[in-house]
């Protein structure tokens, strides 16, 4: 067995050049992510038929630490076109996601003289993070943080429903029962396919000696929210999932791990580990990392030196 590199950033965020949270909103009138739900509703309330905010007892949106807010807008007009419907979404009050539906190509696309990227069904444009499903009539603009997390793969509830109609997340970091650890790429693509909304497959590139095909799974569910899993096979075997979480969220897994697995068993700068070597916490980059136990035993000793 030979030691990989741990992974990084999701491979998708190599796109794209580096970006910060005050990074304008272009097109929805100079909106920017980080404001407040008070400025981009100030910014906005001329140029919409109807503007709601919502405020959800419990966040679980992944960027949220204490608190998660939804700015639901209709009829929003820009550049003389309309958006049907739009939601601004907040964490801790600082505008960090945006998703879009209705006439997107109309307002995103028609004036553009930039040149696309074309992604897993979507059209990216990465300077901006837009993202665009013509074919559900959608749009989303992210954070490099909102990207981490594939939030583009999510379809924000409230961009469809009332209050009562919100979907209500499995809420436990439970490792789901049928994510077998060691089972076969044959007994697991059914699993994977029936659990996510969307599934496809890749060859790795040969920088992981330990993994030759990776299962990408999205909309999971989670501890508490639809995610992205990344199961990857070492000979036909399961050997490695990568969960990928948000940054905000992190306290609220690491008390759902202690409930489910007890206290961790070490914990580090970037790290904290449970059920002996098998489940980590991953605090550097937002994530949750599954290992065999043959695996969290050889990180153990000549990862992480213990």
């Amino acid at each position: 067995m030979k030691l990989i590199q741990l992974k990084g950033l999701v491979v998708l965020f190599l796109l794209f050049s580096p970006l910060t949270q005050a990074q304008s909103v272009e097109l929805i009138h100079n909106v920017q992510f980080g404001q407040t739900s008070e400025q981009v509703y100030n910014t906005l309330k001329d140029h919409a038929g109807t503007i709601d905010l919502v405020n959800p007892d419990t966040p679980r949106f992944p960027l949220a630490h204490l608190s998660e807010a939804h700015l639901v807008v209709n009829n929003l007009v820009i550049n003389e076109r309309r958006l049907d419907k739009t939601v601004f979404t907040f964490a801790d009050d600082e505008l960090v996601y945006v998703e879009a539906q209705g006439n997107v190509e109309k307002v995103f696309q028609e004036a553009r003289k930039d040149t696309a990227r074309q992604y897993m069904g979507y059209t990216v444009y990465f300077d901006d993070l837009l993202f665009i499903r013509s074919d559900q009539d959608r749009a989303w603009l992210l954070t490099p943080e909102s990207v981490h997390p594939n939030l583009f793969t999510w379809n924000n509830p409230y961009l469809e429903g009332k209050d009562e109609e919100i979907p209500v997340y499995e809420a436990s970091p439970e490792i789901p029962s049928w994510l077998q650890m060691g089972a076969s790429i044959e007994q697991m693509r059914p699993s994977l396919e029936k659990a996510a909304t969307l599934v496809f497959e890749e060859e790795l590139d040969g920088s992981d000696p330990n993994a030759q095909v990776q299962i990408n799974a999205f909309g999971i569910e989670y501890a508490g929210f639809p995610r992205k899993i990344e199961a990857r096979f070492g000979d036909g075997k399961l050997n490695v999932v990568w969960i990928l979480t948000g940054k905000g969220e992190e306290d609220r897994i690491r008390q759902g791990l202690i409930k489910v697995y007890g206290q961790p068993i070490e914990i580090m700068e970037d790290w904290e580990v449970f059920e002996n070597w098998t489940v980590l916490l991953r605090k550097d980059k937002p994530e949750v990392l599954l290992l065999t136990e043959e695996l969290g035993q050889f990180y153990k000793k000549d990862y992480f030196n213990k």
